[in-house]
């Protein structure tokens, strides 16, 4: 039932560039709506050149995540980079400002939705009413996660092309009616409006704009020919936000004119309009009033899903990472617990959540962009270092793609866009805490904290701070040289949910999108309709296919199967009949710490549709047995 499967096509017929450049633009794409105004209230009319050198820095840094990432096709980002290059503790490091990405991204994306709903109630655009609308829209956001919803990428991918086209639109329009050169030269006067100081941090707030390559790096695994289309993918993002990000402040800026009062320079773009600055170009187009409404209400919904759907990734990013950062033992395991029912890292959103939450609540967007950029731009400077550190430590390694412009030093190649990369996110890193005391002493503050929690939990572990201690996963045993095309792994209705059964699923299926299918079924009645609502129940069943997305990403698939009673082993064999299965993969189940071989298993391997693999827990059986052994069972 089996084939073997050479190495090199392990990540066949998964992401094309296609897929990897749509999910990587959404990410990006979603910055402007809020990136526009904090960078203008800095950059004044200097603000088309703030993106533009914070866009050069970003194609220094995205050759570098091409090549790391190409080189080491997992997810982790930076944080992945430096665990091979330097040491855990530096891994740490990088993770824990990625972290503060994920928090600032979910705080600032859902302060910013209700100011763009306001074309359908306008109250949504005041104070306190946003910030009301905010903190609820995180912590349904969290519920639903805790629950186990997941996101649709089809609708995603439509979403970010519909983004990419307004956008595209919105300039075309632009340059048409309000593009002005005199008056784009007349918002500038150089070292006063603005101040070279502020014109500094504009750059280094323009970096949030370009923030999302770390979604490419983190979807290498499931990557079609990840040396062509990674690069590929990574080229067009950059292409598209260049282009888009230098043409749109233009437009902004001739709309709305620098102007000057009592000597202080200002722009309706970094002020009237800081918090919906694309509704600040409707506005200022100069189209006609019935045409500027219909115009303000679809780009202020599609600008307020957009930033819901990025919020929502932002949560999805902290409970991702954070049970990484657990299975690498740099977060307590409690942090990476997970719900008994629902089956979901609950605590990790609720901790996070409310950081997030606490994050927004002040209501100053300029806070929330500087921490943004003290986190963004120290993974990014810890990438650019382990690129340099890997060339220089695996000299000889073949790489299937390399950043251009190197130069040989001592028999290795110095890779100058990770060098000048370094120079412009650590300059960037450095002008925020120097321009931002607040944004110092906080972004010290979160990094002392995470330092702290790593230094502790690693002593009270006993293990060293440098090393990889990663949570051993179950070996598919007897097998290592054969991978199956697609294994189906099946949970009874009243079994729990089990890691050792997914991590050996994942372990025996080729690395494919979608090579691992999970059923759970859900035992209805006789007295009741096959399709009678069973909520709870159902929802329990839906959380095991939910956590074992969590362990296998994208190369995890699952439903909720409806069967009667002591139907389960057919349907399983059944499903897998018609799925064509390599192999399918249950969990051994335990009474009174002895196996247990029931009606469900006995069924399976009495059909014996393809290979079947049972998985024991050793664990679980000692559990029982203690269980046993208390209520005074004889073993």
């Amino acid at each position: 039932m089996a084939r073997r499967i050479p190495r090199d096509e392990s990540l066949a017929r998964v992401h094309g560039t296609g897929a990897l450049f749509s999910t990587a633009y959404g990410n990006v794409g979603s910055s402007i709506y809020y990136a526009l105004g904090v960078v203008a209230a800095f950059a004044l009319g200097l603000t088309p050149i703030a993106f533009l050198v914070a866009g050069l820095i970003f194609m220094l840094t995205a050759a570098t995540y091409s090549e790391a990432t190409v080189m080491y096709p997992e997810a982790g980002g930076s944080s992945s980079f430096a665990r091979h290059a330097f040491n855990e503790l530096v891994s740490f490091l990088a993770a824990w400002g990625q972290m503060l990405n994920y928090v600032i991204t979910v705080a600032i994306s859902a302060f910013f939705v209700p100011d763009y709903f306001s074309v359908l109630w306008e109250p949504l655009g005041d104070s306190p009413t946003d910030i009301f609308f905010s903190i609820a829209l995180i912590a349904g956001l969290v519920g639903i996660n805790i629950l186990g919803g997941q996101e649709s990428a089809r609708l995603n991918i439509v979403l970010a092309i519909g983004d990419l086209l307004t956008q595209v639109f919105l300039v075309g329009l632009g340059v048409f009616l309000v593009l002005n050169p005199d008056t784009l030269a007349g918002n500038v006067e150089f070292g006063v409006a603005p101040t070279w100081g502020d014109f500094a941090l504009g750059v280094a707030l323009g970096m949030i704009a370009y923030t999302g390559i770390e979604t490419l790096s983190n979807m290498s695994e499931e990557a079609r020919d990840a040396p062509r289309t990674i690069p590929r993918a990574v080229g067009l993002v950059v292409a598209a936000v260049l282009v888009l990000y230098l043409l749109i402040p233009l437009v902004a800026l001739s709309a709305m004119p620098v102007t000057e009062s009592g000597g202080e320079f200002t722009t309706e773009l970094g002020t009237t309009y800081a918090e919906n600055p694309m509704l600040g170009i409707v506005d200022n187009m100069g189209l006609s009033a019935a045409f500027t409404d219909v115009l303000r209400i679809y780009v202020g919904i599609l600008a307020g899903v957009i930033l819901i759907i990025a919020t929502n990734a932002g949560l999805i990013g902290l409970s991702r990472l954070t049970f990484s950062m657990g299975t690498y033992r740099q977060l307590p395991q409690s942090l990476r617990a997970i719900h008994p029912k629902f089956r979901t890292p609950y605590l990790a959103l609720i901790v996070f959540g409310a950081v997030s939450v606490a994050a927004l609540i002040p209501g100053e967007t300029e806070l929330l962009a500087t921490m943004y950029s003290f986190g963004a731009m120290l993974s990014f400077t810890i990438a650019h270092l382990a690129l340099v550190r890997l060339r220089q430590r695996y000299p000889d390694r073949e790489r299937e793609w390399r950043a251009p412009f190197s130069i040989r030093m001592r028999g290795w190649d110095l890779p100058l866009t990770a060098v000048f990369g370094c120079m412009g996110t650590g300059a960037a890193w450095i002008v925020v805490m120097a321009l931002n005391t607040r944004t110092l002493i906080l972004g010290s503050i979160w990094m002392l904290v995470g330092i702290t929690t790593y230094v502790v939990y690693r002593r009270v572990q006993g293990l060293p701070l440098t090393e990889t201690h990663k949570v051993i996963l179950p070996e598919a045993l007897g097998v290592e040289e054969i991978e199956y095309e697609s294994v189906l792994v099946a949970f009874e209705d009243d079994a729990p949910f089990s890691e050792d059964t997914v991590a050996t699923a994942v372990k025996l299926a080729a690395k494919r999108r979608r090579g691992v299918h999970v059923v759970s079924m859900l035992t209805v009645p006789q007295s009741l309709p096959l399709d009678a609502p069973v909520p709870e129940r159902e929802s329990e069943a839906q959380s095991k296919v939910e956590q074992a997305k969590l362990i296998g990403g994208l190369r995890v698939s699952g439903h909720v199967h409806r069967v009667r009673p002591n139907q389960a082993g057919h349907s399983i064999a059944q499903e897998a009949a018609e799925m064509q299965a390599s192999a399918v993969v249950v969990g051994l189940r335990y009474r009174d710490g002895r196996p247990l071989y029931g009606k469900t298993l006995q069924a399976i391997l009495a059909e014996r549709p393809c290979r079947v693999i049972v998985v024991g827990e050793p664990t679980l059986a000692r559990a029982e047995a203690e269980r046993a052994e208390g209520m005074g069972v004889p073993g």
